[in-house]
């Protein structure tokens, strides 16, 4: 105890060193929870216009309560070189108040990184792959069609302390999970040979875990389509088609930090039931969820349209939980869904109960099957924010291979997401 409190009053005594120079630029800010639920690790964004900040540009976000700092980042949401957002997570009790001081260093206090968004290409097949953060996929430029898989994972992975997620770029728009058996950020090399090559070395055990969820002609868990009359459209393709229904897909990490990682899709004229839709998605990880918030906002609605939200059933034998909590609604799954039914693993979508419309069975065959359809309303420009959830037995929290435990997770989750912080910025 001793230690630890040693070592909080010499990093708060760096900080004080760190911030003395900008001093002027100090703010106060006061965190309410007026709920009678604890909030562990909840995510606190502030827009920079409640801020007010000024002269700061280049500068690094310093939160101090009493001796402790929180640690936090600013992330720039538009891509104009601007910050828009302080972006942080604190424990809340009951009822708390909790005030805390905002400073700002000239040198970055590295915290500790508990998120990560990862990306690699290759733009020819004998060619390593490189890191990169952002892409332009057209129609014609699918695996398929190219002939070789131009994607490290097949596309990108976000992750925090507790569990990873990618995204198959590669046209066909599947969400997977990556176990985590430890807290610490995955390798670089995730999906690369020692030769620099793309390399299928994720869905075998790994010290820090491994690819356990199977995808199939699903879109996995929280991917989605669109539902046009009766008609059911997938976003994107399967494997072996040679042409995207995107014209063009444009994908970029947006942020990448210590307690938040933030990656944009944006779809151009995707072509369902005859008609041009645009779509944009936006996927945000912080610690101590074991999931993350994915919005998807749609343009060219015309008003006979339903987002129908994916929830895979591969290897479920179990039947399906539907249970409100809060202002969400939790579609829960708990059997051993993993490949070759090897492991249990709990998974869970969490959908706002004002858009819900309800649920269907995909078909068996098609383009878009093996899934649970979670049925949302949605108007033209206005996002739908939701919560893909996966608990495995091998992770840190062992207790997620019981099925009610599993299921009070989620729906507890679900109340703490209802839950709000109120904010008061004052100089």
């Amino acid at each position: 105890m001793k230690s630890k409190l040693c070592l909080s009053i010499a990093l708060s005594a760096m900080v004080f060193i760190s911030c003395k120079a900008q001093k002027s630029q100090s703010t106060k800010i006061v965190l309410t929870n007026n709920s009678d639920l604890a909030l562990p690790q909840k995510a606190i964004s502030i827009k920079r216009s409640t801020l007010k900040a000024k002269g700061i540009e280049k500068s690094f976000p310093i939160i101090l309560q009493n001796l402790d700092t929180i640690p936090a980042q600013v992330n720039d949401l538009d891509g104009d070189g601007k910050w828009d957002e302080l972006f942080f997570v604190a424990d809340f009790s009951a009822k708390e108040k909790k005030t805390v001081e905002l400073k700002w260093s000239n040198t970055d206090p590295k915290y500790a990184v508990k998120t990560s968004a990862r990306f690699g290409k290759r733009e020819a097949e004998n060619l390593p792959v490189q890191p990169a953060t952002e892409e332009v996929l057209l129609a014609n430029q699918v695996y398929k069609k190219l002939g070789f898989q131009k994607y490290q994972t097949d596309g990108p992975t976000w992750e925090n302390d507790k569990v990873g997620f990618r995204h198959y770029l590669d046209g066909r728009n599947c969400k997977d999970v990556f176990g985590k058996t430890t807290p610490g950020i995955t390798p670089e090399n995730v999906g690369i040979s020692s030769k620099g090559a793309l390399e299928d070395n994720y869905h075998q055990m790994h010290e820090w875990g491994r690819d356990i969820f199977p995808v199939g002609t699903s879109a996995g868990l929280g991917g989605y389509g669109l539902i046009v009359g009766d008609e059911i459209n997938r976003l994107g393709i399967l494997i072996n088609d040679t042409i995207n229904n995107v014209e063009k897909t444009t994908f970029k990490i947006v942020s990448e930090g210590p307690v938040n990682s933030v990656l944009s899709y944006k779809y151009q004229n995707w072509k369902a039931s005859g008609n041009n839709y645009q779509v944009q998605e936006t996927a945000s990880i912080w610690p101590g969820m074991y999931g993350y918030k994915n919005s998807v906002s749609l343009n060219g609605l015309k008003g006979n349209e339903t987002l129908a939200i994916a929830f895979s059933n591969i290897n479920n034998q179990n039947p399906l939980q539907v249970i409100d909590s809060g202002d969400y609604v939790c579609f829960i799954l708990h059997d051993k869904l993993t490949y070759e039914r090897q492991w249990i693993l709990g998974i869970a979508v969490i959908i706002p109960k004002d858009a819900y419309k309800g649920y269907i069975e995909a078909p068996k065959t098609g383009k878009l099957t093996n899934s649970y359809l979670i049925k949302v309303s949605t108007k033209n420009n206005q996002p739908i924010s939701y919560y893909p959830v996966a608990g495995w037995e091998l992770s840190a929290d062992t207790n997620f291979k019981d099925s009610a435990y599993f299921s009070n997770y989620v729906t507890a989750l679900a109340k703490q997401l209802s839950a709000k912080i109120k904010i008061e910025v004052s100089k």
